[in-house]
């Protein structure tokens, strides 16, 4: 008897499903895509109407002949690849790779691959959805234009290697523009005072800090002003003219979206975003838990959404109350505030069934899968659980003309934090429960302290992926791949979790600003987004995206082809001698700038590392030669010849131009120059 054929992409998924169907069900895997645009060319003809041209992808000319062997055993056909845009696609390409347009073929999809949900995929089978696959060509079509015109751009008038793309040229404009923000930055001076009080009769010590006169907050802008107020009020007696109690609550988090996952998952375990989806990946498709076979541990990692369906939320408030507590469950679900285009195809990221507590299946797991798979499933309980409840008693303080304010946030209720750690930041453990109005409060110290105000801080790979959600630009699946592209392409540098543009990076991106500003910017790139979902619910047709678009992309690629000069970047002769063959060395520039490298290559394959000197500035501390250096990873940054004996290092420029009042080193900050010497803070204004 002939059997049903079901076809998923990746052999992982095909083990687990296996298990679901019965015998009359064989499970085979695409691997992925079976079809894609050429890189050679491409593979766009924009002048019959942008009509796609799609070939068999490489390599994968065995594995359809097998796919089709089965094909002709199958009485139906059932296209189970992932429930998104890529994965409707990926049937759709299927269909046709496959011939199949004379056979019974189905598409079925499912968030979560349990017994359940693949049982009623196949009841609901249906067909394919070509909005869905509508919007993936679209997205592809536009990536496809612009990396490949601005990609050869790049090769024309940089060097060969280089690309450009709608999104990873945008995620790079972020990155340089927060560095030129850090290096234009000023720190401006500011100081605070307070005092450390207690109470004459219960001997509770707390500290009260500053709040202005008695009409208004003030700043305490330099130490003369808070000198002055010190002065005023050191006979003075602190006398308690208000105190406010109330209770304030926290709600839990949300479960995750794929966003707040890779976000969530840098931060407290520390990975990135690849490392994120590829763990969450394995736990989708299924892991092999003893005495269970293999078990997909938890829903469909890619989505934007927040929902949980009724069910599982019904079976984690049962969870919560027999591990807990009635107190602790949360019948009403908290829904997102969030604005903005949400697609909600999907469910949030959860486990797919709370039977599996981390704990029971911790020896079925890898260490990086277990701690993963934990982070979901306490999110989800959390997120099903009541808010954490906090007694806060806000005091106010008379001394003199002037008012101070103390204030305690003390934990009545954990709520969700039983399961999920918040670590509140705001909570204040000073011992003031006793203090009322009449205390009698006396003074221990007054402290007054100097602070400078800090610049803006630099990405990391989980506050880029936040700040790209929170324009619209990208989608789930695109997050990983867009940051891992620049990184490869060698455009951004990580340092302690800290993404720095290179050297090769800001020179792309100084490249493309002059002439795709209207194309590399936040605005129009979550326009596009936009318009890519109305394809997908079936409100626009998808070459009509294309169509609005090219013609002013076209115009600007023209224009910057005539009107761009080329960038040299010519192998210039040092005066480095290779010591392995003799040769004067020569000025390459790689990923992470420029270095040393023997210009007989192949045949030699010495490299080293340039150091550029700064032309007319000497080391402030031993008037040796500042040269320009790098990092391990390519950042760069100046440092003295003499080093390790000379320890002189600095990250801005230094200009040949002395501090005109101490006669320091200046520093290029921006359009401005700030002296070296931290006691001094010279700013010279517009250079």
């Amino acid at each position: 008897m002939a059997k049903n054929l079901v076809i998923v992409e990746s052999p992982a998924k095909a083990k687990t499903i296996k298990k679901f169907l019965g015998a009359n069900y064989k499970i085979e895997a695409s691997m992925g895509h079976v079809r894609d645009l050429p890189k050679s060319q491409m593979g766009v003809d924009v002048e019959n109407d942008f009509e796609p041209k799609y070939i068999t992808i490489r390599g994968k000319g065995e594995l359809l002949a097998h796919l089709r062997k089965e094909v002709k055993k199958a009485s139906k056909v059932y296209l189970a690849t992932d429930p998104d845009r890529e994965g409707e696609a990926i049937s759709w390409h299927l269909l046709y790779a496959l011939k199949l347009e004379n056979k019974p073929t189905f598409r079925i999809s499912f968030n979560e691959i349990t017994k359940i949900a693949i049982k009623s995929s196949i009841l609901e089978a249906r067909e394919i959805d070509m909005d869905l696959v509508d919007a993936q060509q679209a997205r592809r079509m536009l990536d496809r234009i612009v990396g490949y015109r601005m990609s050869a751009l790049l090769w024309k008038k940089v060097k060969k290697g280089l690309s450009a793309g709608r999104v990873q040229s945008l995620a790079l404009r972020l990155i340089c523009d927060r560095e030129n923000d850090v290096n234009a930055f000023i720190p401006e001076e500011y100081w605070s005072l307070e005092a450390d009080l207690y109470d004459e009769v219960s001997k509770d010590s707390f500290t009260a800090k500053f709040y202005g006169d008695q009409n208004a907050k003030m700043d305490l802008p330099d130490g003369e002003v808070v000198q002055k107020i010190i002065e005023a009020i050191k006979d003075k007696t602190f006398e308690i003219s208000d105190i406010k109690e109330k209770e304030r609550s926290q709600k839990p988090y949300l479960p995750f979206t794929t966003s707040t996952l890779q976000q969530e998952a840098a931060k407290k375990l520390n990975y990135s975003p690849s490392k994120t989806m590829r763990l969450a990946q394995q736990l989708y498709e299924g892991i092999d838990i003893v005495g269970n076979g293999t078990i997909g541990l938890i829903t469909y990692l890619r989505t934007d959404s927040t929902r949980i369906s009724d069910e599982a939320h019904l079976e984690a408030l049962a969870y919560i109350e027999t591990n807990f507590g009635e107190a602790y469950a949360n019948p009403k679900q908290i829904l997102s505030k969030k604005k903005g285009k949400v697609q909600d195809a999907h469910e949030a990221v959860r486990p797919t069934t709370i039977a599996f507590d981390p704990k029971t299946i911790k020896a079925s797991l890898s260490r990086d899968q277990y701690k993963l798979y934990k982070l979901i499933y306490d999110r989800f309980i959390s997120s099903r659980m009541m808010p954490a409840r906090y007694a806060r008693k806000s005091i106010q303080i008379n001394v003199g003309d002037y008012r101070f304010t103390a204030s305690l946030s003390t934990l009545i209720f954990d709520g969700f934090l039983k399961v999920y750690d918040a670590k509140n930041k705001d909570e204040d453990k000073q011992a003031i429960a006793n203090i009322t109005r009449e205390s009698i409060l006396s003074v221990s110290e007054l402290i007054d302290k100097q602070h400078f105000t800090q610049p803006p801080a630099r990405f990391s790979e989980a506050s880029l992926i936040k700040t790209l959600e929170e324009n619209g630009v990208g989608r789930p699946s695109t997050y990983a791949p867009t940051i891992g592209t620049i990184m490869a392409r060698g455009y951004v540098i990580k340092e302690e979790k800290i993404l720095y543009p290179s050297e090769l990076g800001s020179i792309v991106d100084d490249m493309l600003r002059g002439y795709f500003e209207e194309l590399i910017n936040v605005t129009f790139t979550a326009d596009l987004e936009s318009k890519l979902d109305q394809v997908e619910e079936g409100l626009i047709p998808w070459k009509d995206v294309i169509r609005e678009f090219y013609p002013g992309f076209n115009k600007i690629v023209l224009k910057a082809e005539k009107e761009l000069e080329k960038v040299e970047i010519k192998d210039v002769v040092s005066d480095v001698i290779c010591e392995l063959c003799g040769t004067n060395m020569v000025i390459k520039l790689g990923k992470y700038g420029k270095f040393l490298a023997c210009p007989t290559f192949p045949e030699c394959r010495n490299t080293k590392p340039l150091h550029e000197k700064v032309e007319n500035v000497l080391c402030p501390k031993c008037s040796g030669e500042v040269l320009v250096k790098k990092t391990k990873k390519g950042r760069k940054y100046f440092g003295c010849e003499n080093n390790p004996e000379c320890d002189f290092m600095t990250w801005q420029k230094p200009s040949e131009h002395k501090c005109e009042k101490c006669g320091s080193m200046l520093l290029e900050k921006g359009k401005k120059l700030v002296c070296y010497n931290d006691e001094c803070k010279h700013v010279v204004e517009n250079i």
